[in-house]
């Protein structure tokens, strides 16, 4: 999720994994449960790409009760993929155990339960969220034997994980069971998973200008419109700051072509000046009348390009908090007046992902404003 992001990106004071963890150990694989009375065994399988378990085709073996009761899961444990991974995935994928009853897991997985005073469900997202943004590097930690990737230990045990309190800690976990809950900041988490953070020193897709990825402020063309005519009419307080349009109004024309904003069907509006910047206003120009909306002077206008940019990828990424933090120290002016300039946004690079994967979020984003919460659609990494 973003807000791990947000809360921690940006803390340089690190330690390393090993000093949080207490207890780790290799799982057990046992024998065939012949009898039907095995204990159930975690494997990879039952591992999914967004940090949970799917418990509907869980094995059971038979296992020595001594090894059993050695190595049963705790609630908060986190299990770590130590053999496997695919081409797309490599090996190192971790889970945040939370299940009632006896389970065990198997030799391909490793326990990592933290220390007294650690929370570890910040662990988990650390070690997740590292896994999601340097999958090269994680890639770098596996070796292959007989065709599958086993992890280094060695190197893993390294991870650099955020020396924060245990305060912080807490505090993300708040925010982490409510997002899980409500869907609350999904499609930002869903964003950065699948594009990553645009504003870290690594990008996993080719770095362009925004001003490359779209059309900033087009030009007016000429228009077959009577004065009289009806379209559009959006003043500041009926853009959102929930990235949508509201209370949008009809306004003839001539009353408003002049001294005002223009912007078509499917053009991204970013309010550009304090405080509105800040807190978020955006959204996607639709259903407009005639097609043409007109509207203040402190919307800058973002136009997709076909084939290269969707509105709703633009629209994500310039409601991103991080976006809009790192456009806020380049603002222009003083006082109530200040305003992020046109250069700004032209010069920002940002990986561009390929217009497929950018498809794939629209759908996530036009599913999710129907259900009210992202985690229903989200797809893996």
């Amino acid at each position: 999720m973003s807000q791990f992001i947000e809360m921690f990106g940006t803390v340089e004071s690190t330690k390393p994994l090993t000093d949080y963890i207490e207890v780790s150990f290799p799982g057990e694989w046992g024998q065939e449960d012949k009898e039907g009375s095995g204990v159930k065994v975690i494997r990879t399988t039952n591992f999914t790409n967004n940090g949970k378990l799917d418990l509907s085709d869980v094995v059971t073996r038979d296992i020595d009760s001594v090894k059993v009761e050695k190595k049963k899961l705790s609630k908060a444990d986190i299990i770590l993929e130590r053999s496997g991974g695919t081409n797309e995935n490599p090996v190192g994928r971790v889970v945040y155990f939370e299940e009632d009853g006896v389970y065990l897991f198997n030799n391909f997985t490793q326990l990592l339960r933290c220390k007294e005073g650690v929370n570890s469900l910040f662990i988990f997202y650390s070690l997740f969220n590292y896994y999601q943004m340097n999958k090269n590097v994680i890639r770098s930690m596996g070796n292959k034997t007989t065709g599958i990737q086993n992890l280094k230990m060695d190197r893993y045990w390294q991870i650099p994980i955020a020396d924060v309190s245990i305060e912080r800690q807490k505090e993300f976990e708040t925010i982490y069971r409510q997002a899980d809950k409500s869907g609350f900041d999904g499609l930002k988490s869903q964003f950065i998973e699948m594009f990553g953070n645009p504003l870290s020193s690594v990008q996993r897709y080719p770095l362009k200008k925004l001003g490359d990825c779209c059309e900033l402020n087009p030009r007016r063309p000429s228009l077959d419109l009577e004065d009289t005519d009806n379209i559009s009419f959006v003043p500041m307080p009926s853009v959102s700051e929930n990235g949508y349009l509201q209370d949008v109004a009809d306004e003839e024309y001539g009353k408003v072509k002049k001294g005002f904003t223009y912007f078509e069907n499917g053009d991204v509006l970013f309010a550009k000046i304090t405080p509105c910047m800040e807190n978020g206003k955006g959204a996607i120009a639709e259903g407009l009348t005639n097609n043409i909306g007109m509207g203040s002077t402190e919307f800058h206008v973002l136009r997709p390009i076909e084939g290269v940019s969707s509105p709703y990828w633009l629209l994500a990424l310039t409601r991103l908090p991080i976006f809009r933090e790192r456009a806020s120290k380049n603002m222009t002016g003083t006082g109530g007046q200040k305003r992020v300039p046109a250069y700004y946004l032209e010069n920002f690079m940002v990986g561009l992902p390929p217009i497929e994967g950018q498809n794939r979020f629209e759908n996530i984003y036009k599913q999710a404003d129907k259900s009210g919460s992202v985690l229903q659609y989200r797809i893996a990494c």
